[in-house]
Parts: structure tokens; sequence; C-alpha cells
């Protein structure tokens, strides 16, 4: 924002600049922690559920913001605190406040902006598109789990006047939520990367599910993409005739047709899409991130790219990082979240994987309401029928797994527990799978 005036962020974010000046150029992005203030941010005094990062204005001018915007009962404490040549904005809502500016920023860019949803790997889906893109557009993409409310419009309002393409994630937990990110993003593409049962406590089915990530399909403008998987049965009601609608994965408009590993990480990949040929060079091998690859390829050519070379992806943290211990063992850390559907994936690579022994030390999958006990025994059954050596649960919750296992089992009380006890089963030429959902705080083992 910065080739543009405090007037402009004041109209932009419908706000009254109580102190400062008009024509003072723009700050260069928005932050809503002290703790990451830096010289020329806008600090946001966002309302959250323990404090109200209003009360906190005079901390941020005192780190150097650019200015702050603040609801009305801060608006004096902030104007008293605000050194010369600093900005003061008062708004009734920051975090309504926040979405306008994002939205506003968004128009002022024209940039092609593309949306990223799915039950699961969207934020891969997110990594490997703006990969994919970034050889031919200036491309900005929201950095690790910045999807929601507050996290999409920071993103946004990151991006740099040059940037091409907007790739942006968004999460739901329940209904409405999907909606809300599209109204500020106004994606020119659409994409669920799947659905699945996932936020079943807070939604009940998986239609409703579908229904939830399907509004970003509804609330795309006429004109626009949607990407979705081909034969999904579950979306099928809600595509639109007024958009285009581009399938990927096995019958779809973008298939693999070939993968050749040339690494232990990597390898060729030929695909079609909308019946031209693409090939790309990639750093992974994952059965689920190739068809995550196929998705963003429809995506980048949905925005004219014309995939193609090598694809130097940066995969945000704690998605399938793989950590070379010392004493030959291998661990993919795929801890950030867990559901059934990147359970029973993240099992399946392990078992492909050659190593010599396969461990999986897994966490509970949260947030599955009725029948997570049925979940977590139906993985512990996957993790069998694969023949995973090797099972150590993390948790009461995670116990379920053992049912439904035959192999070698430990159960950990915690993941300090479960990392004491790798040290002591791990041996030379193993290869260890680490996932859970976020709440069990699986990165812990590896400390």
């Amino acid at each position: 924002m910065k080739g543009r005036t405090a007037a402009w962020v004041a109209g932009a974010a419908q706000a009254s600049l109580r102190k400062g000046d008009l024509g003072t150029p723009g700050p260069r992005r928005a932050v809503i922690d002290t703790r990451e203030v830096r010289e020329g941010d806008l600090f946001v005094g966002v309302r959250g559920t323990r404090a109200d990062g209003g009360a906190f204005a005079a901390e941020a001018l005192g780190a150097g913001a650019w200015g702050v915007m603040v609801s009305r009962e801060h608006v004096e404490a902030a104007v008293t605190a605000a050194p010369e040549g600093t900005q003061v904005l008062e708004v009734e809502d920051p975090l309504a406040s926040l979405g306008t500016l994002a939205r506003e920023w968004r128009r002022e860019l024209g940039a092609k902006v593309i949306g990223v949803t799915g039950s699961t790997g969207k934020t891969s889906t997110k990594d490997i598109l703006a990969a994919v893109l970034a050889p031919q557009m200036s491309t900005h993409a929201s950095r690790e789990n910045f999807n929601t409310e507050i996290g999409l419009p920071l993103a946004i309002l990151e991006a740099q006047e040059t940037t091409e393409a907007l790739v942006l994630e968004m999460a739901m937990r329940g209904e409405g939520q999907i909606a809300e990110l599209t109204e500020i993003a106004e994606p020119d593409v659409g994409v669920i990367v799947n659905v699945g049962p996932v936020h079943l406590e807070l939604l009940g089915t998986v239609e409703r599910v579908a229904a939830a990530k399907a509004e970003l399909i509804r609330d795309l403008r006429p004109g626009a993409v949607c990407v979705v998987p081909a034969g999904e049965a579950l979306l099928e009601e809600h595509l639109r005739d007024d958009i285009e609608t581009v399938t990927f994965g096995p019958g779809g408009h973008v298939m693999l047709l070939a993968f050749e590993r040339t690494s232990a990480r990597g390898g060729s990949a030929e695909i079609e899409a909308m019946g031209k040929r693409v090939a790309l060079e990639l750093a992974f091998d994952e059965p689920y991130n190739l068809l995550n690859t196929l998705a963003a390829v429809g995506a980048a050519v949905a925005v004219g790219a014309k995939p193609g070379g090598r694809v130097a992806v940066q995969f945000s943290s704690l998605r399938g990082e793989v950590v070379d211990l010392p004493g030959g063992v291998t661990v993919v850390n795929d801890c950030y979240n867990a559901n059934p559907m990147s359970m029973r994936a993240a099992l399946q690579h392990l078992a492909e994987t050659p190593a010599q022994r396969r461990l999986a030390v897994l966490g509970t999958m949260a947030e599955l309401g009725e029948g997570s006990a049925v979940f977590h025994h139906e993985i512990g059954d996957e993790a069998k029928a694969l023949g995973i050596d090797v099972l150590v649960t993390v948790g009461e919750e995670a116990t379920a797994y053992l049912e439904g296992f035959a192999g070698e089992t430990y159960a950990a009380a915690t993941p300090e527990e479960a990392g004491a006890l790798l040290e002591e089963i791990a041996q030379p030429g193993d290869r260890v799978l680490v996932k859970g959902s976020r709440s069990v705080g699986l990165e812990r083992i590896l400390a």
C-alpha cells in the first residue's frame, strides 16, 4: 500500500483519520500482533477472545508502526501516544475494516486471484500453485496458515503493487466462513481440492462439509472458473452453468499421464491439461501431492499461465517435512493437521517408500464428532492392511488406533514421551511418519 496515501487507506477501510496527514504515503502491510510490528506497518487492533488488540496501540506505535487502526474506545489513548508523523484511524469494528481494506487493495492490484480450499491438502496445493506460477507471473501467496477471516486479509495486504497473481488459502470450520473469505478475496478462480470427513463435530455430515466448501463456487462472479476433483458427487449439485468448471484427476480435464521417479524425493511428471501436454520436474513424489499438482496446474492454466519445467516449491512448515536423523533414521514430519483422508494418504505413502521398517507415530484426529472412535479404529485397520511395522499412539483418544492394528504397538501419553520412546526403538534404515491434529502438538517429538 506504499503507493497509496493515508487518505486512500482511510477511505478503503471506511475509517476516520483522527491523527496524521492525509497525504502521507501508505503503510507497507498490516499486522495484528505488536511482536510483529516493523517500521512502516499498520497495526490493526482486532478484538480477540482473550484481549482487545486496541489496548496495545501505544505499544505498536512505540515499535515504529506507520499508524494504528482501532475502535472508538481506544482512539483517545492512541492519539495521545502517537508520535509526530504517525497515523491514528478510528473504525467501528477493526476486523470488519481489515477485511474491507484488504478487498479494496485486492481491487487496486488488479491481479488474478485464486482461492484454494479443501478438506485436506489445501496448504500444499497453495504452495505448489505458487511455485508453478512464479516463473511466469509475479506471485504472492498467503504464508503458512494465513487462511482465516484475519489471516486472509493480512495475506492480501502483504502483496506488493507488482503482484500479478495472488494465491489465497481459505479455511473453514463451519457454515458461512468460506463465503466471508470469498467476499473479501473476490477470486477469479476457486479451487476445491477435495471433500472429506472433517469438522464433523460442528457440521455433522460430509454433505454439509461439501456445502460449506462449495460456498466458494456459489459466490464466484459469473464467468469465473472453479477447479474441482473429477467425479466428485458431493460437489455435483453445487456446480454452476455461468462459470467454467475444470476437473482434475482420473477422467478429468487435467490428468497425470506418467510419473518417473528421478531422485529419492522427486521425479518427472507428464500431465495432460485441457488437451495440451505439460512436463514438470517435481521435488516430491507423494501420490496425494501429485494429485494436488493437477489441481494447481488446472488453476494456473485458468489464469493464463503455461506451466512447465522445474517446480521449486517450498512447502509450509510441518507438512510432510522429511528429516534425516543421526543414525540413519528418516522422519516424515507431517503433524500440522490430520483427518481420515490425509491420514490414509500419509500411511499409504509410508507403506510405498523403501525402508527397513515403517513406523507410524499417530496422534488424535480432532473434530470428528460422535464417530471419532470409529474413524480412529478404521485408520488402525488401514495401517495393518498396509503392513506398517510399528504403531505408536500419542494421547488417550489415539489409543483407538490400536484396536484395529496387529503389529508392534506402543502408547505414549504425551509427545515428549513419544519422542523418548522413538529414541529407544528406532533403528538404522527405519522411516517414521509423525502425524496428528494440530492440537496434539506432535512437533514436540522432534524438539
